[in-house]
């Protein structure tokens, strides 16, 4: 199935039902008055954010969602039977935004996660609502309000932990086949990934984490050169980027340096939470020059940059340094993972500080009651 990470659908939710004009007509109660009852709810349009399902590709085919309408009501005041509500399961990630406002109306981020998009028309009132001392026998009713309408942006985000960027052929793809059993295309011409790629690196002991390779970047990317543009959307919920560099450029006048302050640039252009993400440098294809000069080279690329945070050495071919560069990506994960659950602990205490403070203020601002005065004897 072809990779589709935007589609556009129209969604309606159903019209409620209309009231009913009905009168009680019984034997010793000739004049029994309206007993028309309210048309039933229509049913709104829910999404449901649902694992297995890795594309919007669906949505290319299928393009109106329609929820089912309300029933009249009828007499005896009976309210008419609502329609069900309609349930789209969609990728998780999934944003969803109202494309003829452009408000963002939510974001599935995890598996079964509901969004309501279209709420669906009330029912109509029967006459029996309509009664008064002045009109006794009324004939109105409502015909049951429409159903909402729709136009919705779906736009889909890989969630995983770690992010792959660089230059076409910088050895993405081969590198997260060396640590992860994803097996994406791998070939020695620029563009080989189309698509990005989601492997599962494991690193024993139950600990893991999910790698995303997107096809690669070339100057220009944020204004459409090439393919990354459009995909690199799916980085912006990863923690941490490993940018590849090629250590030994088929071109000779390339320059790795200047090729990762373009792919800097073009990240700042995209978004600048992208670019203040936590970025690792990943010196690939060591495998090419013998070890003092990859490691000289190497380590003159750093000084160029001047770059403060880690970086690595490997061989997505070999596997050199690969296995080190798991490990301290999963140590990382790790630690911001409870640090993420520190702050969310103290911000619940915190919460539950506030919340004890103001209950004891509204027990104080409560007077207290009043004692009967007992009038004395006389």
């Amino acid at each position: 199935m072809k990779f589709v990470d935007e589609a556009i659908v129209r969604v309606q939710a159903g019209n409620g039902g209309r009231g009913c004009v009905s009168f009680r007509r019984e034997k010793f109660i000739p004049f029994g008055g309206p007993d028309g009852g309210d048309g039933g709810m229509g049913g709104s349009v829910w999404l449901r954010a649902k694992d297995g399902i890795n594309t919007l590709a669906d949505f290319r085919i299928q393009r109106l969602y329609k929820a089912k309408n309300g029933e009249g009501g009828s007499g005896n005041d009976c309210t008419g039977r609502g329609g069900e509500d309609m349930y789209i399961d969609v990728p998780v990630g999934t944003t969803v935004t109202d494309s003829d406002t452009g408000e963002e109306l939510g974001d599935l981020k995890a598996a079964g996660q509901l969004l309501k998009v279209a709420d669906g028309g009330k029912g109509g009132f029967g006459n029996a609502r309509f009664k008064s001392s002045t009109n006794r026998a009324p004939r109105q009713f409502g015909p049951g309000l429409p159903g909402e309408k729709r136009t919705l942006n779906f736009e889909m985000k890989v969630i995983a932990d770690v992010g792959l960027l660089g230059l076409p052929n910088a050895g993405k793809s081969t590198l997260i086949r060396a640590v992860s059993a994803a097996r994406p295309r791998v070939a020695d011409y620029p563009f080989t990934t189309l698509y990005p790629n989601l492997g599962v690196v494991d690193v024993g002991q139950h600990r893991s984490f999910v790698m995303a390779d997107i096809p690669g970047l070339i100057e220009g990317a944020a204004e459409g050169a090439g393919l990354g543009h459009r995909f690199l959307r799916h980085l912006q919920r990863t923690r941490v980027l490993l940018h590849l560099v090629d250590i030994a450029p088929p071109e000779e006048d390339a320059d790795p340096v200047r090729h990762v302050r373009a792919i800097a640039a073009e990240l700042g252009k995209f978004s600048r939470d992208l670019l203040e993400k936590p970025r690792w440098l990943v010196i690939n294809k060591r495998d090419l020059l013998p070890d003092d000069e990859a490691e000289a080279r190497a380590k003159a690329i750093v000084r160029r940059l001047r770059h403060k945070g880690p970086w690595y050495l490997i061989s997505g071919v070999s596997g050199a340094g690969t296995r080190e560069l798991a490990e301290d990506v999963m140590r990382f994960l790790e630690a911001q993972a409870a640090r993420e659950r520190e702050a969310a602990a103290e911000a619940a205490a915190a919460s539950a500080a506030v919340a004890v403070v103001e209950a004891g203020a509204r027990r104080k601002r409560v007077p207290a009651p009043r004692r009967a005065r007992v009038p004395s004897g006389g």
